[in-house]
């Protein structure tokens, strides 16, 4: 599981402003960076559990300042955990106007589709 300092947020691996891209981040299993584009799509494969409290949040702050409100979270299927944690956080943010189930070319339950409110 990773601590809150390995989030890092620029293209050189120091901590910086959540505006910049892309997001990097140290995963635990193997210690191997893993970049993250802010282009909408948020594929939560490569992420611990534990991590997306924080990282979900953060993604969308940076989509929105971005100006891309609609955002697609891909969290599998699963049992059905992971997108009832997700749902739950999503529920909770005001900047979320609304949210759903993908449609089946966008990845059915697998997916959940985010519309974010504009500035």
């Amino acid at each position: 599981m990773l601590p809150r300092e390995n989030l890092r947020i620029a293209e050189d691996g120091r901590r910086a402003d959540i505006r910049r891209l892309p997001v990097v981040v140290l995963r635990a299993m193997d210690e191997a960076p893993v970049a993250l584009p802010i282009d909408g799509t948020l594929d939560l494969h490569a992420f611990l559990p534990r991590e997306v409290g924080t990282l979900v949040p953060e993604y969308l702050a940076a989509c929105r300042e971005r100006g891309i409100l609609q955002v697609r979270i891909v969290h599998g299927k699963g049992i059905g955990a992971l997108r009832q944690t997700v749902h739950a956080l999503l529920s909770r943010l005001p900047e979320v106007a609304s949210f759903r189930t993908a449609p089946e070319e966008a990845g059915g339950w697998g997916a959940t589709l985010v519309e974010l409110r504009p500035h």
